[in-house]
């Protein structure tokens, strides 16, 4: 019996690429003879990303319309989205998959519509309480919208609609004594002294770079310690930086390989808004300010964070405002130890961690129908 045929399409992000390989990873858990092929956006990062975790992929030349609308280089995007359609249905027709998954991204758009046309049954999973654009486009073409938040039959059918959570990566889980302590070893952290945890992903960390040097020159987390992802770009200013200004409480690094210990040591996390990260942090359990990065579509990191600060279970800067505010909130919260409590136990019962199992099992019904 052959093994179950996939492609999966998507990226672009980190927020659309991770998930889609635990989806790939989940249905390999199912199926481990199914064969997997990736499609994405020739020049994105999922060319780098999904190799790296042992799949095929094609690439494609799908890219985003301009703002504005009118500027003279969509004629070109327009071209190459002709040229995408032409590909997706010569790949579809090629492979022969049993389902096609979209996770959003420029990519997905023309090959989730080669597969419906094809009548090859697509499952689409929608990361963001704000839908994309792509996935809002495809949504009446699937069979199945997995989706992490309540209220999305704004954007799609209700019927095809399935609260799954976003997948995570397997070594996040709920965080407990034992981590801490490892954490603290790790991270060669003082177990006496409260720990705020700082991460703003690979390029939005400006502004949370920016509150942490005010809070280093005016001492402003004075007794505290700090694990500080300052992001690849800005690794050599901050270093600049705090050779300039340095403090022995704080952990500072491009890039945190392990991120289950920097949660479980933190009392606090200071945070974008990406989908996958709120995810992460549900599960772990962590109380949690978040500063949504404003350089996103259709601003939705801030609807990410509101879906969570509207059950009482996280709080939110704007990061307009963050410079004059964020601080400020996280020493008023370490202050609350009862009100850290309440915000963990709230964010702990979002928590969704076998949501890429459950994805999996959906998009293996879509073959036997």
């Amino acid at each position: 019996m052959k093994g179950t045929r996939v492609i999966i399409s998507g990226g672009g992000t980190g927020g659309h690429i991770f998930p889609a390989i635990s989806i790939a990873n989940a249905i390999k858990n199912c199926d481990p003879s199914a064969e997997i092929l990736f499609v994405g956006a020739s020049g994105r990062m999922e060319m780098e990303k999904v190799p790296a975790a042992g799949y095929k992929i094609i690439g494609i030349p799908a890219r985003g319309l301009k703002r504005p609308l009118y500027s003279l280089s969509n004629i070109g995007v327009a071209l190459d989205y002709l040229k995408c359609k032409r590909l997706a249905k010569k790949i579809i027709k090629d492979f022969k998959p049993d389902f096609a998954v979209g996770v959003g991204g420029y990519a997905s758009a023309a090959v989730v519509g080669a597969a419906a046309t094809e009548r090859i049954p697509v499952l689409l999973q929608e990361q963001n309480s704000f839908a994309g654009i792509v996935n809002r486009k495809n949504g009446g073409k699937a069979d199945r919208i997995c989706v992490a938040y309540e209220g999305m039959e704004r954007f799609f059918p209700k019927e095809k609609i399935i609260i799954t959570g976003n997948p995570i990566r397997k070594e996040i889980v709920r965080c407990t004594a034992e981590m801490r302590d490892e954490g603290y070893r790790f991270y060669n952290l003082d177990p006496q002294k409260k720990t705020i945890f700082i991460v703003g992903g690979s390029l939005g960390c400006r502004t949370l770079n920016e509150c942490m040097k005010d809070a280093v020159i005016n001492n402003s987390f004075e007794g505290c310690q700090v694990i500080w992802q300052c992001g690849k770009v800005y690794k050599k200013e901050i270093d600049e930086f705090l050779a300039e200004h340095p403090h022995k409480n704080i952990f500072c690094t491009d890039f945190i390989g392990r991120m289950d210990l920097a949660y479980a040591a933190a009392d606090i996390v200071v945070s974008r808004a990406g989908a996958g990260t709120i995810s992460e942090l549900c599960v772990a359990g962590k109380c949690t300010v978040f500063v949504p990065s404003p350089n996103v579509s259709e601003d939705h990191q801030t609807h990410n964070a509101m879906a969570l600060v509207n059950k009482n279970a996280a709080e939110i800067v704007k990061d307009s405002e963050a410079r004059e505010m964020l601080v400020r909130k996280v020493n008023t919260l370490l202050s609350m130890p009862e009100k850290i409590k309440e915000y963990e136990k709230n964010i702990l019962s979002l928590a969704k961690p076998d949501a890429a199992d459950v994805i999996a099992k959906e998009c293996m019904k879509l073959k036997s129908r």
